[in-house]
């Protein structure tokens, strides 16, 4: 894997999805994505389900986004530079969750479009995660 790709342009396409994936949610709670393709299609018409979810899910996106900046010294870690090797691992599990929940999902939007793109999420993920 090392060889296919480099931790930079690895963890810049990572940032990059990362911010999509943030710009997913605010658009789901803006109600201009659909929330029936997300989450399952469990939340329905429940508005205050939708808003809890999709607020905890963009606060950890952003988290992510944040480990990931640690990791490739945008942000500078110092001490946490352990918690930024840690973190990218806690990330690359993340995904590589979530892609087994899509791909279990009912919604052909989350099978189609979004398994696809959290195994793109998980390799770049697990690329920086081995690097040291």
């Amino acid at each position: 894997m090392k060889r296919l790709i480099g931790p930079k342009p690895a963890g810049i396409a990572l940032l990059a999805a990362i911010l999509l994936l943030a710009l997913l949610h605010v658009l789901t709670l803006l109600k201009i994505v659909p929330s029936n393709i997300v989450w399952g299609g469990q939340i329905g018409d429940s508005s205050s389900n939708l808003i809890i979810l999709e607020i905890t899910a963009l606060l950890v996106t952003v988290i992510f986004g944040l480990v990931v900046a640690a990791k490739l010294d945008y942000v500078r870690s110092g001490k946490l530079r352990n918690a930024a090797n840690t973190g990218m691992w806690i990330v690359t599990a993340y995904f590589f969750l979530n892609t087994i929940g899509n791909l279990a999902s009912g919604v052909s939007a989350e099978n189609l479009i979004f398994a696809p793109f959290t195994v793109l999420l998980t390799l770049l993920s697990l690329r920086l995660a081995i690097e040291k």
